[in-house]
């Protein structure tokens, strides 16, 4: 069997075991240099906000506090929104960190609230959470300034106490794989993610694929949906996104 770069070459298993054991003291170091930012990471410094700033969700407008639900900790995933764009025409990547988050179980057993924020209008995003049977509690903070609204596609940590609230961590870009658990599962792989810069894509498109059509087949083209809507009930075929420029 040939070695290219999508298919490592063959050796016996003491081979193996060595060079796998080379890889775990990285694997182990890489992980403990995680853990010391982590820590650095929990002493920043914090900045107070405006905690009575009213986000719209089911019931109506309510204060941003609320969404703490008691608790002291608020984790927030922030949303992008293309108005008037049906539900195959919504952020795809957003969708894939949404998707990722089902629930907050986990997380509400170590006293972390975690609702979704976006900017689109309450009377768009309802259905759109229905129709992806999301669970997570979200909300519309359209017109809110930051770090409540302001820039998607990202997350933000929060602190309570008592009323008073302060953001205490904001991270966007690849900072929100944390939650993309396809990703780090994806990098244990041979063929790892599939993307142009990691130069094993086997043939196939080089990418993410955020997206897909009806047979299934990855793209970025009008008749795609981000994959996970084509497992939801009333899903059918499209031919347009329906939203204005396209951007990933």
């Amino acid at each position: 069997m040939a070695t290219t770069p999508h298919r490592p070459p063959v050796v016996d298993a003491a081979t193996w075991q060595a060079a796998r054991d080379e890889l775990l003291v990285r694997e182990k170091a890489h992980t403990r240099a995680g853990d010391a930012l982590a820590a650095v990471r929990r002493a920043l410094p914090m900045v107070e906000l405006d905690g009575s700033a009213e986000v719209v969700g089911p019931e109506g407008p309510v204060p941003m506090l609320d969404l703490f639900q008691g608790r002291d900790e608020l984790l927030v995933y922030k949303h992008m929104w293309h108005d008037g764009a049906p539900h195959q025409g919504q952020c795809e990547g957003c969708t894939l960190t949404a998707w990722h988050v089902r629930d907050a179980v986990y997380l509400n057993a170590r006293g972390v609230s975690f609702a979704i924020l976006t900017a689109g209008r309450w009377d768009e995003v309802e259905p759109f959470v229905a129709f992806m049977g999301y669970i997570q509690p979200w909300y519309s903070v359209r017109g809110v300034d930051a770090p409540i609204g302001g820039d998607m596609g990202s997350f933000a940590c929060f602190l309570r106490a008592d009323d008073r609230v302060f953001l205490t961590y904001s991270t966007t870009g690849r900072g929100v794989e944390v939650a993309d658990g396809s990703f780090g599962l994806l990098d244990l792989t041979p063929r790892g993610r599939g993307e142009a810069w990691q130069g094993v894509t086997d043939g196939q498109a080089p990418g993410w694929f955020w997206r897909s059509d009806v047979d299934g087949a990855a793209g970025w083209g009008p008749t795609s949906r981000p994959v996970p809507q084509w497992t939801r009930p009333g899903a059918t075929p499209e031919h347009t996104l329906g939203r204005h420029g396209h951007h990933h």
